[in-house]
């Protein structure tokens, strides 16, 4: 088994964890009412997109998600929430230190022996849920149901349906598509850009990721026989008809999103290991992205 098959089939128990953990953590994290910004950098940055919509659907507040290196500065934020896994991230670790002494800040991460513990002016750190690979999957799920439990929105049934993902077998046919897509809604967006994201990097996958409602606006062009389109959440009206008419395979999510995400991640794997990849030796990753100056 890789590291990351590994990391992946441990997710139920961190969710578990880290909701027992939520309320602990609470005065670390935003406040109803606040208006924030959350960031991230590539994985994190996903997760920011689902944890973003997610809070200001829920009434808590105007809630924006950036990338590190894109956060508009100009704006005022009463708390920002950086998402890092490692601790290290250039873009992250410079942001922070730009926003000290004007802006709150909170980091989460894996790792309490990094910079961004001095960086961030509150840190939650989730030792439990690091990862030896370079493809993130146990921190950033267990990160976002942190979030989700601070809104009051994690239940028992989404680490049901975490063990359901990945005890079922995968679709018949889907390893041997040539091209995926994943779609989501509100906040499930952030997923299926994430899902898109850990197919190109485990298996070296042609994927892509939109807003459901936009697939009919150019991306459903492509789907033919031989592609698959996976919607993280419920469907709008009539899409999967359409994605079926092609002659594509359509995946009907209907599993909680999250852990639709985790059978996106089995399914990335076994593409891997279908084409003769090595999923812990993603092709010119690197854990963190330190950059010197």
């Amino acid at each position: 088994m890789t590291h990351v098959e590994d990391e992946l089939n441990s997710q139920p128990e961190c969710w578990e964890r880290v909701a027992a953990e939520a309320a602990g953590h609470a005065p670390a994290l935003p406040a109803p009412g606040e208006r924030v910004a959350v960031v991230g950098c590539g994985t994190s940055y996903f997760m920011a997109q689902a944890a973003a919509a997610l809070r200001e659907n829920a009434g808590q507040g105007e809630t924006d998600a950036f990338t590190a290196s894109e956060f508009p500065e100009q704006r005022p934020y009463d708390r920002v929430l950086a998402l890092t896994r490692s601790g290290t991230t250039t873009e992250v670790l410079q942001l922070l230190g730009r926003l000290r002494g004007r802006t709150r800040t909170t980091a989460v991460t894996a790792d309490p022996d990094t910079p961004v513990m001095r960086a961030a002016d509150d840190v939650v750190v989730l030792g439990f849920a690091d990862e030896y690979s370079v493809v993130q999957t146990r921190f950033a799920t267990t990160a976002l149901t942190l979030l989700r439990a601070h809104l009051g929105l994690h239940t028992d049934a989404v680490v049901a349906d975490a063990r359901t993902a990945l005890a079922a077998p995968l679709p018949e046919g889907l390893v041997d598509c040539g091209q995926f897509t994943f779609l989501g809604r509100g906040w499930t967006v952030g997923l299926a850009n994430e899902a898109a994201l850990k197919m190109r990097e485990a298996s070296l996958s042609w994927t892509e990721a939109y807003p459901a409602m936009e697939y009919r606006h150019g991306p459903i062009s492509i789907t033919t026989r031989g592609t698959a389109t996976w919607m993280l959440g419920g469907a709008p009206e009539g899409l999967a008809e359409q994605v079926r008419a092609t002659g594509g395979l359509w995946i009907e999510g209907g599993l909680d999103p999250l852990a639709e995400l985790v059978r996106a991640q089995r399914l990335a794997v076994a593409v891997a290991a279908a084409r003769g990849l090595d999923p812990d030796q993603p092709r010119h990753l690197t854990r963190s992205v330190i950059l010197t100056p």
